[in-house]
């Protein structure tokens, strides 16, 4: 396989719902979330490896019911101020800080706030994430909960082509291909890719073709053949 192409980021992309792609790999997570506020609990989880897209997807419910975002590390202070008792409240990353008691406290009082919601993520499913108490681990077990797997095909070609499309160029569909077979299978650095890309073509006032984007990744040997053939030690990977 082709080298990745990995830019450090200038902008972080939007986390809007319209710029939200539904895919096999999130369509019931996301699904559920537009559902909001008819759901059948008060607190929900969606689970899944890192940037498969669950930021975003917590954003846009965070957008919808008007909620508030706390840090993991603010939990037992959320629970003791009055301004969130009645908000619907969103916490991130939740398996990935230490439990402790008074934490758990803080989350079983959350919980049950009378009708106030609270959305969840974190890496691994719910009934696997840490808990210091038995009474909040009995909660995770039973905690309505939805997987969003890392970003299949499908999901990346239609993230690219929506964003060449917000930006108006015309890509090929062999443009978005060798994008996706070098380029981080991320959203983040899908979205920073196409923005040079831009710049480049702007820069250079050339059109986005497939040569262009052979030259940004390095691809010097496919370059030359017209992009036919791979360089010593590279493997095209068709999709």
């Amino acid at each position: 396989m082709a080298e990745q192409f990995i830019l450090s980021l200038t902008r972080k992309p939007g986390l809007d719902a319209n710029s939200f792609v539904v895919a096999p790999c999130n369509a019931q997570a996301s699904d559920f979330i537009r559902r909001w506020p008819d759901w059948p609990a008060s607190a929900a989880a969606l689970f899944g490896p890192k940037s498969c897209g669950k930021t975003h997807l917590a954003s846009v419910w965070q957008e919808i019911a008007h909620a508030v975002r706390i840090g993991a590390e603010e939990i037992v202070s959320a629970a003791s101020d009055h301004s969130v008792r009645s908000q619907a409240l969103l916490i991130e990353d939740l398996d990935q800080t230490s439990p402790d008691v008074a934490r758990d406290h803080a989350l079983m009082e959350l919980f049950d706030r009378p009708r106030a919601t609270m959305l969840l993520t974190g890496r691994r499913p719910p009934s696997q994430w840490p808990a210091a108490t038995g009474d909040w681990n009995s909660r995770l077990q039973s905690l309505v909960a939805f997987q969003m797997w890392s970003p299949d095909d499908e999901f990346l070609y239609a993230l690219v082509r929506r964003h060449f499309d917000e930006r108006q160029l015309q890509a090929p569909s062999s443009v978005i291909r060798r994008i996706l077979v070098c380029v981080e299978r991320t959203p983040d650095a899908v979205a920073h890719f196409v923005d040079s890309l831009d710049r480049k073509a702007l820069s250079e006032q050339r059109p986005v073709s497939l040569r262009l984007v052979m030259e940004m990744l390095g691809d010097k040997g496919l370059v030359e053949s017209g992009g036919h053939a791979a360089p010593p030690g590279h493997r095209i990977v068709p999709l």
